[in-house]
């Protein structure tokens, strides 16, 4: 096993390179949900609740499987400390099974919803474009700016980072599975890589995408995954 992967594996202090000094490692996997009728059209999915298709359940078992592959320690335990997913059935169809093939049980967080499209909820950006042009043509990079009736990226940023934080703190020294939606996700790597804001509107993620990313308990943080979809090769 090489050093870098000893070290993720351990929780303990890390004592080698630049980034974090000796300060305590934890470890957080940013787990994006399977397929979903509304993601097969491309349509805006906030607050609404729609079921895993068939492809987005085989999605969240593969998904499901390489997490607890990448969290199995030596003795062949799990290094998972926490759990925690957003509450929309999309999210909880990954965490409950990974729950159930490590035994560590699934907290729920409001703070990790995705964001709230208003107006917007169930349409196309075509149809969004057509609908409230100048309104989306201004949303378009513009963190501050909500849809119709919805929620700002900023908004959305002020919940689930200090989500994310207190879990963070929760689970410190070990890993920390975050199952969540594309825009949080997006957001909690904007922050960890000291991102601009139009950082979210340039960043592509995959239906059940995992990322991973370390934070240190003197402050630093380090991205060590984007957007891995390789466990999901072969599943039609």
């Amino acid at each position: 096993m090489s050093t870098g992967a000893a070290e993720a594996r351990s929780g303990v202090k890390h004592s080698a390179g630049w980034v974090a000094g000796s300060a305590t490692m934890t470890r957080i996997l940013l787990v994006r949900h399977g397929q979903t009728p509304m993601s097969i059209d491309r349509r805006f999915s906030g607050h609404g609740d729609p079921e895993l298709t068939e492809l987005g359940e085989r999605q969240a078992e593969a998904t499901s499987a390489v997490i607890q592959k990448m969290t199995t320690n030596d003795a062949g335990g799990s290094d998972i400390r926490a759990i925690v997913s957003s509450p929309l059935s999309r999210c909880l169809a990954t965490a409950t099974r990974l729950a159930d093939s490590t035994g560590v049980e699934v907290s729920v967080d409001q703070g990790l919803i995705e964001t709230d499209f208003g107006e917007w909820e169930g349409l196309t950006f075509g149809e969004a474009a057509d609908r409230d042009p100048e309104h989306h043509r201004s949303w378009i990079g513009s963190p501050a700016l909500a849809a119709p009736g919805g929620e700002s990226f900023d908004e959305v940023a002020a919940r689930v980072l200090p989500t994310v934080d207190r879990w963070t703190k929760q689970a410190e020294g070990g890993t920390l599975v975050v199952v969540s939606h594309v825009t949080p996700i997006k957001l909690v790597l904007q922050q960890a890589l000291a991102g601009g804001p139009e950082f979210a509107y340039r960043l592509h993620l995959d239906l059940s995408q995992v990322s991973e990313l370390r934070r240190y308990s003197d402050g630093q943080a380090s991205v060590h995954l984007v957007n891995s979809t390789a466990h999901l090769e072969g599943i039609e």
